[in-house]
């Protein structure tokens, strides 16, 4: 069952925020990379963009069974979600999903910034060629480390 991104989680995870995306094979090996950029659509679509050539494998699993989960986290005070959904497509990047990896790697950039690494060594992460995950999101998960870590969120 899909659920929606509240407006405060939809602003959280289209901001600069630490974006890893997982899966796993038929043999439930894990597989991890890093998102490049995330959009929510009107119709509660989560879209991330995924630098291509490091995400054969992770590809490769959501073609298979099409499950994933996506960690958000703020680098400053650790606020952290996760959610799992399905893959409902996996598209090429366009202008516009380049765009928003340009703004992403940028954001990204000044908030590690606050922890002492250079802004110029995030700049220099490759973000093209593309690919960008739209998912169905079906649950929510506070991962904020703390008491309630794991609780299921609800959504809008």
């Amino acid at each position: 069952m899909a659920v929606r991104l509240s407006p405060d989680m939809i602003e959280f995870v289209e901001s600069g925020v630490s974006t890893i995306v997982g899966s796993r094979d038929a043999n439930l090996r894990p597989e991890c990379t890093r998102g490049l950029g995330s959009t929510v659509a009107a119709d509660g679509t989560v879209s991330v963009i995924l630098y291509e050539p490091l995400a054969d494998k992770m590809r490769a699993n959501l073609e298979e069974n099409g499950l994933i989960a996506v960690t958000f986290s703020r680098i400053f005070d650790h606020r952290s979600i996760q959610l799992k959904g399905t893959v409902r497509t996996i598209r090429k990047g366009t202008a516009e999903d380049e765009a928003i990896s340009d703004r992403y790697v940028h954001a990204f950039a000044e908030a590690v910034s606050i922890a002492g690494l250079p802004r110029s060594v995030v700049r220099r992460v490759h973000t093209k060629p593309a690919i960008v995950v739209e998912i169905e999101p079906t649950d929510i998960f506070l991962q904020t480390p703390g008491k309630d870590a794991g609780r299921r969120m609800e959504g809008a």
